[in-house]
């Protein structure tokens, strides 16, 4: 599956190199779940001399976005903590997925046997 890459910078610039190596780090979000359609990487540079912020947002199919937010002195650590943060998720959700995280309904609820009662 193609999988849609953006990434922006706000209050400066990005390096084509730098850029790169964003993307190829959040591509790696592909191997944790293959429902995957777009990933948006958005880097804010505004008080770049204290801390850089990272936000991805990654879209799947059939199910909400995948949204995370981190900041560090250095954009390459806030980046990483920000994965870790979505990897979480999209393991998590998967997981979900497997084991199928929902409760039985009352159709599907076995009635209580004879003698039982709610009120044991």
């Amino acid at each position: 599956m193609l999988v849609q890459y953006n990434s922006s910078a706000r209050h400066g610039h990005l390096s084509d190199q730098t850029q790169q190596k964003i993307s190829e780090k959040a591509e790696k979000l592909h191997r944790f779940f293959d429902r995957i359609t777009a990933i948006e990487v958005t880097v804010d540079l505004e008080h770049h001399e204290e801390s850089v912020d990272v936000e991805i947002r990654a879209s799947a199919e059939r199910t909400d976005a995948f949204v995370a937010k981190d900041s560090a002195s250095e954009l390459f650590a806030a980046l990483d903590g920000v994965l870790r943060k979505v990897e979480q998720q999209l393991r998590k959700h998967k997981e979900r997925l497997k084991t199928g995280h929902r409760q039985p309904g009352r159709k599907q609820m076995a009635p209580p046997l004879e003698g039982e009662s709610d009120s044991d």
